[in-house]
């Protein structure tokens, strides 16, 4: 099932407090960047970020954005501030 443009819209009403934030549609779905880095996605109307080495302390929900992925965490906050400070864990993983 492919993403809506409607949900697209929500998750980044979520990340509003993230400057730079943009989203590529591929085959239904919607992958984002900051600063070009890809932090995470939308899959099936999911809102996932990319799980990284700061999360394996954590419990957070995984999720497999479709079959064979890695599985990646189920973001399950409507706080743009808490959403903010995981997609900075997530960036600073990768770079």
């Amino acid at each position: 099932m492919a993403s809506s443009k409607e949900y697209l819209e929500y998750v980044l009403e979520l990340l509003r407090k993230i400057e730079h934030v943009t989203y590529k549609k591929m085959m239904g779905e919607f992958l984002l960047y900051k600063d070009g880095v890809l932090f995470g996605g939308i899959y099936d109307n999911r809102f996932l970020l990319k799980k990284t080495k700061s999360f394996e302390s954590r419990s957070f929900k995984d999720e497999i954005p479709y079959p064979s992925a890695k599985a990646m965490i189920l973001v399950d906050s409507e706080d743009p501030e808490e959403i903010k400070d995981l997609v900075e864990l997530v960036i600073n993983d990768l770079r």
